[in-house]
């Protein structure tokens, strides 16, 4: 009886084991069918070309090892129909800290802080010079940069031929007839061309060595003195230079971008270290017209008033320079931008993740703003917090390449380095 029940038992289980392959083999589809379905939807796509995701701007038409020895990926013709966007998950966004704005208008603060220098005010510079011949037989003034006031005198002169046109006008002021009349004026004229005055003339007279002195015509500072008492001096020699001090120059130095506010009459405060607390208000006179080669700045000349002679030449102010407002124009914050020798971009937010680097074109930068003249249209959203990681992603898988006009192809889409950062994604 027993053998009777192990048979039948046997035989049961033999059963189900035939009823649930049964059963599997009608349900479940075999792993031939799928590598075939998978394989005839890969051979459905067009591949563009293959790449090594370490170096994706090189593409090959075939597949295999690339020069690196890394196995080529395919590029096909409809993934990431724009290379030049980067995507990042949501979750890697919030780690990393990307902080995103809009692109703002707005007037920028266009006062500048530059260096200047004081200097002399030309127009006010005077040369004392020998008419004649002669020789300076006392010095009234005998070191440079010494303050005179008009009519001091200078300098004394013995000149014979000064003394020989003295005379002969002299000799002549009795004249009675027409030609000696007409000969004197000569001789006053001759005197005029030699510098001589009315009051010249009486000193020569009341000298007795027939010296004449040379006073000052202006009050100032002497900054050059060219020759000694006792000196013999030819026509035409400088015999000291003098300077007024009424005014001064200022010369600013302006970046370039800063000089292409600023105008004449473009109201200026001047403040120098040697008078703390104390403030010099002028306008720009003109812009000079060289460019300094070394430091790539030009100057601006800046007129000021010192009637109490507290500014001197030679000493450094600083010039604050407000010109006046333009209109408003798109700014990104200063932080926003990546900078690459004179090239300069931002990363765009494109929407759901995706980011895209874009070339700009930079103007001034004021209070943490950077003016932008081409690239935006002004209604973006940009990131300032952690562009320099999107950035790199981009350079790493080709995506700025995008950015050259003259590319013909457009950069692969590669495996992003970082945790859920992919390349060429569509939203």
């Amino acid at each position: 009886m027993k053998r009777v029940l192990t048979i039948f038992a046997a035989i049961t289980i033999a059963a189900l084991l035939l009823a649930i392959g049964y059963f599997s083999g009608r349900y479940t589809p075999s792993s031939s069918t799928s590598l075939v379905a998978a394989t005839s939807e890969a051979q459905d796509k067009k591949v563009l070309y293959w790449y090594d995701t370490m170096v994706p701007e090189q593409h090959f038409d075939h597949p295999g090892l690339s020069p690196m020895g890394m196995k080529m990926v395919p590029k096909y013709a409809d993934e990431g129909a724009d290379a030049s966007i980067v995507r990042i998950d949501p979750t890697t966004v919030q780690n990393l800290g990307i902080r995103t704005v809009p692109v703002q208008h707005r007037v920028l603060a266009s006062v500048s802080q530059v260096p200047g220098t004081v200097t002399w005010d030309l127009r006010q510079a005077t040369t004392v010079s020998a008419r004649v011949d002669g020789v300076v037989s006392q010095l009234y003034v005998r070191a440079p940069y010494t303050a005179i006031t008009a009519g001091e005198p200078l300098a004394t002169m013995l000149a014979p031929e000064w003394n020989s046109a003295i005379a002969e006008y002299s000799a002549l002021q009795q004249a009675q007839s027409s030609d000696a009349k007409a000969l004197r004026a000569a001789a006053r004229q001759r005197l005029d061309v030699m510098g001589l005055t009315d009051a010249d003339i009486r000193s020569a007279h009341r000298s007795s060595t027939g010296g004449i002195t040379v006073h000052a015509t202006a009050s100032g500072v002497i900054t050059a003195l060219d020759v000694r008492e006792g000196q013999r001096v030819s026509a035409g020699q400088t015999l000291m230079t003098v300077n007024g001090l009424s005014t001064v120059w200022v010369e600013a130095a302006l970046p370039q971008v800063t000089a292409g506010t600023v105008r004449h009459g473009t109201p200026v405060t001047v403040v120098v270290d040697a008078l703390p607390g104390r403030e010099f208000r002028g306008t720009v006179e003109t812009l000079l017209p060289d460019i300094d080669t070394m430091t790539r700045t030009q100057r601006a000349r800046i007129v000021l008033d010192n009637a109490d002679g507290a500014l001197s030449p030679g000493m450094f102010a600083s010039v604050r320079i407000a010109p006046a407002n333009g209109e408003a124009v798109p700014v990104v914050p200063s932080d926003a931008l990546i900078t690459s020798g004179s090239e300069a971009r931002v990363i765009v937010v494109e929407g759901n993740g995706h980011f895209r680097p874009v070339s700009v074109r930079t103007g001034r930068s004021s209070e943490g703003y950077t003016e932008i003249l081409g690239g935006l249209q002004g209604n973006e959203k940009v990131v300032v917090s952690g562009q320099f990681l999107i950035d790199s992603e981009a350079s790493l898988s080709g995506a700025l390449d995008r950015l050259d006009t003259h590319s013909s192809q457009p950069a692969p889409a590669a495996s992003a380095p970082m945790s859920g950062m992919h390349m060429g994604d569509q939203p």
